[in-house]
């Protein structure tokens, strides 16, 4: 289909500096979990962001020196020259479809604990650094200065070297060094460098004009820069503004943003798309330069929005350019209802902290570019003329059953229940949670869309009815249930649960299932061991029915899988904010009729707690019924011509949404393919391997 002329501003060219990306679409700095540990996943999943039409593609964060070692993260470096393959890598893979390439160089100050160098860390002043390392950063010296300005100017250098088109200077998200000398909570100088805000910008200035003398002649020179921290000092109404305002013609593109990380990287629980133009509207106010700003923007109508009322100049994405590669090229082709959006979950983030290739929940095609060589809008045809039928749509059986139409199988898709997709319908209505149902709308519009694909609502099947089918292929996505006995972590065994006390499944609040016997005002105790977001939510809805509720958790802190995502605090403080008592590092020890026991999981103290039901979200149970009894059938199945009979998703083993889409699509990819060996994936041990082992044989 042709564009629609409504979003043709959207590929008109921008010129940045001495460049000039060939639309708006920018794919901002994000990091990816791989970086230089997984340098040929790296540059394969940024090839595939150009491949789908991102005019600008940029690396994650890349430390310029030892004293900025990030070390239990895997992001990029430009140390010296022996980083440069890196670079050269993904460099080439972007430019091979015709994008520009940017990088994010950075200096991390008092956020770098320097775990491998063991360089001690730098600041503006001496004080204690952010994270948990029981160590101290050293206050700069004019020396110090000066090392940082020759880092940062050889560094970009380098990048020119590599070939990039876009060279970072970045002051963002509270974790950067020049950040931490424009925030005066951090930079206590007296010197030039201190004190006023026109001295606290000063190294921000000198490195900004050293990087454009150094590179601007071919490579443009941008900007990120947080200009409101969301309760922080920097106001878009204070410094922030008069920041740009001192700054204003000197970057050749400005990248903004609000700070902390979990605040410009807002989960679609706490912000909608779009939640940042009140803070930086007012930039392009001020500077002549370009401006690029992001919103988890996936509404190309949004988009337009924010390009023809002058707020942003190019749509910056990170997460809806994970979600949807080829976001640019849909609505270029004028297929936006084939968009993938982008939920807001941050799944995708947690691989920063697992130090993990990233996933997504919408996209399982993310992070396995290179090492599975899957393409997110190319499948490889099928492999024989097997008719598969799929028990189960949820997010693992629809996500099974779209790939398996791509490849051109015959599918029929069976559902027990009225209305398709599992657990994330269910979810998706719980408070905050509505932009999750798009995992269910992307597939079943797509499925709508296929001829080959017969899809059957309410239709619970047996091992009887699967065998008299016939259907050589069988899926089995059915799904799994919450415990209601409070088995999990912290309890591997049952508890004592009186037969008269009141245990409420999570799946009954899902569902929406009466609760008998529990008075409109009841006192109620959440009891989360599953440690990642639903307990909250389920206390928050509890809340909104009129309960009184106690929140209770064997971990420290609410919620701690979630700091991955960037909700904790959030999360947190929600729950306090309701009203809701909260009580950490307590297990549920027993419960009665009318009251439930908690012990502290360090010391055993117990203590009594009256409450009229529990809510144990605490771990699930396979609905693995049906795969046994067929498996339990093999004569059966032989004589019924069903060669396979397989579980997938959450029936085989709960775990994540992500991970559920994940199982579905590995199945449909799997099928009568080529064995793809015992580990299932290349892997990357034999980066820079051969040249290391060549060093060592010559005594070099």
């Amino acid at each position: 289909m042709p564009r629609d002329p409504r979003y043709d501003i959207l590929f008109e060219p921008v010129e940045i500096g001495p460049v000039t990306a060939r639309n708006r679409f920018y794919q901002v700095p994000h990091c990816n979990g791989m970086g230089f540990r997984w340098p040929r996943s790296m540059a394969a999943m940024r090839a595939m962001k150009a491949e789908g039409g991102w005019a600008v593609v940029c690396t994650e964060e890349c430390e310029i020196h030892p004293t900025s070692d990030l070390s239990g993260f895997a992001l990029m470096r430009l140390w010296d020259d022996s980083d440069l393959p890196t670079h050269e890598l993904m460099v080439e893979g972007v430019h091979a479809h015709g994008a520009l390439a940017g990088i994010q160089l950075v200096h991390n100050g008092l956020s770098s604990p320097n775990r491998m160098s063991r360089l001690a860390p730098l600041g503006p002043s001496p004080m204690v650094i952010k994270d948990i390392d029981p160590i101290q950063a050293r206050a700069m010296d004019k020396s110090d200065i000066r090392d940082l300005r020759r880092w940062h100017r050889e560094a970009a250098l380098r990048a020119k070297r590599a070939g990039y088109d876009i060279v970072y200077v970045y002051a963002a998200h509270d974790m950067t060094l020049l950040m931490h000398f424009l925030l005066s909570r951090y930079n206590q100088r007296t010197d030039e460098y201190g004190g006023s805000l026109k001295n606290r910008v000063r190294l921000i200035r000198e490195i900004l004009e050293e990087t454009k003398e150094a590179v601007g002649d071919t490579c443009a020179v941008a900007f990120r820069f947080a200009v409101h921290e969301v309760g922080g000092d920097l106001a878009y109404d204070g410094e922030g503004r008069e920041v740009v305002d001192m700054l204003a013609e000197l970057p050749d593109l400005w990248d903004v943003n609000v700070s902390a990380w979990e605040d410009d990287s807002l989960t679609s629980r706490f912000g909608p798309q779009g939640s940042q133009e009140d803070f930086v509207a007012f930039v392009k106010q001020i500077t002549t330069k370009p401006v690029v700003g992001v919103g988890r923007f996936t509404s190309p109508d949004a988009m337009v929005s924010q390009i023809r009322r002058g707020v942003l100049d190019l749509i910056g994405a990170a997460r809806p350019s994970i979600a949807d590669p080829f976001l640019p090229r849909k609505i270029e082709e004028g297929r936006i209802e084939d968009i993938r959006e982008c939920i807001g979950c941050n799944i995708c983030t947690t691989a920063d902290y697992l130090a993990v290739p990233m996933r997504c929940t919408q996209n399982p095609t993310m992070g396995e570019e290179w090492r599975r060589g899957w393409h997110p809008e190319r499948i490889p045809a099928a492999g024989s003329d097997d008719a598969v039928l799929v028990v189960g749509a949820g997010p693992a059986g629809l996500e099974c059953a779209l790939a398996l139409a791509d490849r051109g199988y015959r599918v029929t898709l069976a559902e027990a229940r009225a209305e398709l997709g599992g657990r994330v319908l269910l979810e998706s209505r719980l408070p905050g949670l509505a932009e999750w149902r798009r995992v269910i709308d992307h597939r079943l519009y797509r499925l709508s869309q296929k001829a080959n694909v017969e899809t059957y609502p309410a239709s619970r099947l047996s091992a009887d009815d699967i065998l008299d089918f016939g259907f050589p292929r069988v899926v089995l996505a059915t799904g799994a249930r919450w415990r209601a006995d409070a088995v999990g972590r912290a309890n591997r065994l049952p508890i004592p649960i009186a037969d008269d006390a009141t245990m409420i499944s999570p799946d009954a609040i899902l569902t929406g299932a009466p609760l008998d016997g529990l008075a409109p005002k009841s006192r109620l105790l959440v009891y989360d061991d599953d440690l990642y977001y639903l307990a909250g939510v389920i206390a928050e809805k509890l809340v909104a029915d009129g309960h009184e509720v106690v929140f209770a958790t064997p971990a420290p802190e609410v919620s701690p899988w979630t700091h991955g995502t960037l909700e904790q605090a959030k999360i947190q403080a929600r729950l306090l904010t309701l009203g809701i008592d909260v009580r950490c590092a307590r297990s549920l020890a027993a419960v009665a009729n009318g009251a439930a026991t908690l012990a502290c999981v360090y010391t055993g103290a117990r203590e009594s707690l009256a409450i009229d039901a529990v809510v144990p979200v605490t771990a699930r149970l396979p609905n693995d019924a049906l795969h046994q009894a067929l498996t339990a059938r093999a004569d059966d199945l032989a004589r019924a011509g069903i060669r396979s009979v397989t579980a997938i998703g959450d029936c085989h083993a709960p775990a994540t949404i992500a991970a559920a889409v994940h199982a579905g699509h590995l199945y449909a990819r799997q099928l009568d393919a080529p064995d793809p060996g015992p580990i299932g994936f290349r892997r990357e041990n034999d980066w820079g391997i051969g040249a290391a082992r060549n060093t060592a044989a010559n005594g070099s």
